[in-house]
């Protein structure tokens, strides 16, 4: 399917605002509480897990990001849907025109626009943070955000990054952790292994949150 066979698509015209309406649904529902270690003050990459993006894309809404998102069709929907939420959208992906993706990003990071990406997408495998994301912050010069958002009411759909489905009337914790810097002379493959331990931990914290408040 085209770009132009995208904009005739009935079902990428109205799934995205469905999704829109829901999102907001689930917010007027459910009982959201926020970890951070304090908001940064510039631009900077928020990093969550592929599975875990529906809330935290509703956390960072109308705040000027720019989000990665690939050119399959499903990523179609995605970037609609980021749209939606006042995201400005770079198409592509680390792996499918990976440097023209990176360029485009490092442009708006330098330009002042803090960006969202998911660190183990668009293939994974899970909860493995790829190079790319590392290769960004040295490049572009700004810090990473570690992100997670957990969910005490959700379906997980069977894929490859187990994606939680949110439901209404629960509870929604969200963690950002301490951002992360990337020195010009650090390797990127370690950093990559302490960003994927830090989500992880995180996302540990996070559940146990759930877990423990009532």
């Amino acid at each position: 399917m085209n770009e132009l066979s995208f904009k005739m698509s009935i079902p990428h015209f109205v799934l995205p605002w469905l999704a829109w309406l829901y999102v907001q649904f689930l917010a007027i529902t459910s009982r959201i509480t926020v970890k951070s270690e304090g908001k940064y003050p510039g631009p900077a990459i928020y990093a969550c897990w592929h599975c875990q993006q529906v809330l935290t894309i509703y956390l960072q809404r109308n705040r000027g990001m720019c989000g990665l998102v690939s050119k399959s069709k499903d990523g179609e929907y995605m970037a609609r849907i980021l749209k939606l939420f006042g995201f400005s959208i770079v198409r592509g992906s680390t792996t499918s025109g990976g440097f023209t993706s990176l360029r485009a990003l490092i442009k708006a990071a330098r330009g002042g626009c803090s960006l969202a990406i998911t660190p183990d997408g668009p293939r994974g495998p899970v909860f493995k943070v790829k190079p790319g994301a590392i290769y960004l912050a040295k490049k572009a010069g700004i810090p990473i955000i570690p992100t997670v958002c957990m969910l005490s009411k959700k379906k997980i759909i069977r894929s490859w990054y187990r994606f939680q489905f949110p439901l209404p009337f629960g509870r929604i914790h969200a963690v950002y952790g301490a951002p992360l810097f990337v020195a010009a002379t650090d390797d990127i493959a370690a950093k990559a292994v302490e960003l994927e331990n830090i989500l992880n931990s995180l996302t540990e914290e996070a559940q146990q949150n759930l877990l423990t408040v009532t």
